[in-house]
């Protein structure tokens, strides 16, 4: 038997699958190049470091690791529900909000059942769907954001999930509250809507919804959250989702006993208090994104305007060139071609001093 063998044994959907590809890290870079000095702005990561209070209470549970952690994940459950007026009976903890999604695949997802998502939207959609049999339904975007009103009109029999990205990744693009509002009315109540919101909290016009508060109204409704951005607890692996309770009942249902990890459960939960760390890495972000996009302007280039901790930008020619080029600088940014945005790269906001970096690595690579 040989290894292509293996490969045909394995499911429809997961047949037609590549490994998702993250961004470079750092010490692969420094291997591959011999060279130092590197920063990575590829992965959307905190450039002002995680919590301190998050990083306080994992100090003071080092001395557990013996222990399993509390599978439920009282703690953090009972904290968000706290804070978002919820019941903690609406939590659903994950390792990463990514797991929350992967949840969702597993318990509405089966052969041929269909998932609609956008054009430009997270990679992880097509693939949790298809790793479940489910068929992905790609609806083309309008003005690189999510076109709600066709992902509506491309429900079907079989649909089960549409998944939406507010705000987007990798363009950075947003609806406001009333393009939502019109969505949710229109999808019928069987077809289940994943509300991504990965960067909530970045975003700071008023006019944006927060998917918490539509879920009184909306029992088909699960909205997925994660610490690994503004919180800085990436390396942690912490997400969850907040649904009804009958949604929630079902996720957990396939939820792993143990799948947020001790020092995530506590990291978190003390990250939900660090408001001033909140409001520190937000300011950062917000006169970072002011930054890069002035610098791309005098640079001459396009970028898609984003209310995220990045940018996507046209290079005007093919990216990838441009990607290794930067690579060369000693400067990680993300090729987006997989997203059908082959002219564009995404770079992830920084401290200041490696937004000028970039900048000034990019006027070089582009001559």
């Amino acid at each position: 038997m040989n290894g292509n063998d293996f490969l045909a044994l394995a499911n429809a959907g997961v047949q037609q699958l590549q490994p998702y590809q993250p961004g470079k890290p750092i010490d692969e870079l420094e291997r591959e190049l011999g060279i130092s000095h590197i920063i990575k702005l590829a992965s959307n990561e905190s450039p002002v470091g995680s919590s301190p209070m998050a990083m306080a209470a994992v100090r003071a549970a080092l001395d557990q690791l013996h222990r399993y952690p509390d599978g439920s994940g009282h703690g953090l459950k009972s904290a968000l529900a706290q804070r978002l007026g919820l019941s903690v009976a609406q939590v659903t903890l994950g390792n990463g909000s990514n797991d929350i999604l992967e949840l969702v695949a597993r318990a509405y997802l089966s052969a041929g059942d269909e998932a609609i998502y956008s054009e430009h939207g997270f990679a992880i959609y097509p693939i949790i769907t298809l790793a479940s049999g489910g068929v992905p339904v790609k609806v083309p975007a309008r003005n690189y954001g999510h076109d709600l009103q066709a992902m509506a009109a491309a429900v079907t029999e079989r649909t089960r999930v549409i998944f939406v990205a507010n705000p987007n990744n990798p363009t950075g693009t947003w609806f406001p509250r009333a393009e939502l509002d019109a969505f949710l009315a229109a999808v019928p109540e069987r077809v289940l809507v994943v509300l991504d919101e990965a960067y909530f909290e970045y975003v700071e016009d008023p006019n944006f919804a927060n998917g918490a508060d539509y879920l009184a109204q909306h029992a088909n409704l699960l909205v997925a959250r994660t610490f690994s951005k503004i919180y800085g607890l990436s390396g942690l692996r912490v997400g969850y989702g907040l649904s009804g309770t009958a949604v929630a009942d079902v996720l957990n249902r396939v939820r792993q006993p143990f799948n947020v990890n001790s020092l995530g459960l506590v990291a978190a939960e003390a990250a939900l208090d660090d408001l001033e760390f909140l409001e520190h890495a937000r300011d950062i972000n917000t006169a970072g994104l002011v930054q890069v996009a002035e610098g791309l302007q005098q640079l001459g280039l396009e970028y898609i305007p984003s209310v995220c901790n990045f940018i996507a930008f046209n290079c005007g020619r093919e990216a990838m060139p441009v990607y290794q080029a930067l690579l060369r600088e000693g400067v990680i940014v993300r090729p987006i071609a997989g997203y059908d945005l082959p002219n564009h790269l995404r770079v992830t906001i920084g401290t200041p001093e490696e937004n000028e970096r970039f900048l000034e690595s990019l006027q070089r690579v582009l001559g």
